[in-house]
């Protein structure tokens, strides 16, 4: 059927002119070893080539470790493909050094798609993604009630007392080894992810957002210092362990270790699977309101693509709803519009991981949307990780402020 359609199509040219060969497009991809996350982007590369006669898509995946690596040697080298997988965060990164090109996709397609997947760098969409990543407070009604604690909404969250408190009820219970768990044993992208938000809830931020020229009074301001006070305090006051075995992080909330766990979408089903009476609770609110990370993997353009058009037609191909739906229950992220969520088995209204596409919507703030994240990340990270085993507050924080305002000038402000 799909030799016919070629044919007929082909003719159909050559009636009006010359015959076009259909045209090759190279797709790099971070999800090589995944087999469900490949199945479904074989499975809309498959579709879209069969759709349509001038494009064909040629997908090659690197592991998700090696991947950025391998962007930036491709760049170097000029090797760049015509379509690109790139983590939100790092999009603007890429678009300043000149590896990606604006996308000249339809934007009334992705109107109802959620905030986190949308892109933008110096005002123009860069790239789409297909799904989101949430965080949520992991527990079980039985311990709120047993504590005689609210459950929060995503409406009326926990306050900062509240959250203290439930913390101090659960320690002074009993009812498990240790009161909250972080993820301290998951580092990198996770640290300025699940963290940066509590910082931006007290007020602060990884950087001034307002011109993103500096870290100054943003990362060690006065809502800076009580966030990394209350930060120290979390591990100088037995709530949570600064070290962690990653072991405990993976399992520690279904093996009844932590009364709290602050963990995301992926792990959701998990802990379901331990505890059917498992909720996921929004982000308590510590003054400047309740704040998730928002921003996974997204597709682009690169910037030396010899076919911006057929790129931008594959990436609109693949916005549909039903591959939003098949990669939510292929991979177990959250589908980008809420049309795909009612196709899910997990988000659709009812459905036991639907708060997470409520949060997303109502709760996530994109990480700092400069090319300077991409090192202001890892400045973030080592303090927050200094500060838990104890570094003075005040001083750690001057340093990373020191640490990124340094880069920001040696890369003459990074465009802004």
């Amino acid at each position: 059927m799909t030799t016919m359609k070629w044919v007929a199509g082909a003719t159909f040219l050559a009636w009006g002119s010359v015959a076009q060969a259909q045209q090759t497009l190279t797709m790099w991809y971070h999800g090589a070893g995944n087999e469900a996350e490949a199945k479904v982007i074989n499975q809309v590369i498959s579709d879209f080539n069969a759709s349509q006669t001038d494009w064909k898509v040629e997908l090659q995946s690197f592991p998700q470790a090696a991947y950025n690596d391998s962007v930036n040697a491709g760049a170097l080298a000029g090797t760049l493909p015509d379509i690109l997988d790139v983590d939100g965060p790092v999009m603007p990164n890429w678009a300043w050094a000149g590896y990606m090109q604006p996308l000249t996709i339809d934007e009334a397609k992705i109107a109802s798609f959620l905030p986190g997947t949308k892109g933008m760098w110096d005002g123009k969409l860069y790239s789409i993604g297909l799904w989101d990543a949430a965080v949520a407070l992991v527990t079980r009604q039985s311990l709120l009630d047993e504590l005689g604690l609210r459950t929060p909404t995503v409406d009326q969250p926990w306050t900062k007392d509240e959250f203290m408190a439930a913390l101090d009820a659960a320690k002074a219970s009993g009812k498990c080894e240790v009161a909250f768990d972080p993820g301290m044993a998951w580092t990198g992208e996770w640290y300025p992810y699940a963290f940066g938000p509590f910082l931006q809830s007290f007020g602060g931020d990884i950087v001034d957002r307002s011109t993103y020229k500096t870290a100054e009074g943003a990362l060690n301001g006065e809502a800076a210092i009580a966030f990394g006070e209350w930060w120290q305090g979390l591990f100088t006051g037995g709530y949570a362990q600064a070290i962690q075995d990653p072991a405990d992080r993976d399992g520690g909330f279904a093996a009844g270790k932590y009364c709290f766990s602050w963990n995301g979408n992926w792990a959701a089903l998990g802990a379901l699977g331990a505890f059917p009476d498992t909720v996921f609770l929004p982000a308590p609110d510590f003054g400047n309101g309740p704040i998730i990370g928002a921003a996974s993997w997204q597709f682009g353009v690169s910037a030396t693509s010899k076919h911006p058009e057929g790129a931008n037609a594959f990436i609109e191909f693949a916005l549909q709803d039903k591959y939003l739906a098949a990669f939510s229950d292929g991979i177990g992220l959250i589908p980008a519009t809420p049309t795909a969520a009612e196709m899910t088995v997990n988000y659709k209204a009812g459905a036991p991981l639907a708060v997470f596409f409520e949060l997303s919507a109502k709760q996530a703030l994109v990480r700092p949307v400069t090319p300077g994240y991409v090192v202001q990340a890892k400045v973030f990270e080592k303090a927050m990780g200094d500060i838990a085993n104890g570094a003075p507050v005040a001083d750690t924080l001057d340093a990373a402020v020191d640490e990124i305002n340094a880069d920001i000038e040696k890369n003459s402000g990074y465009g802004h």
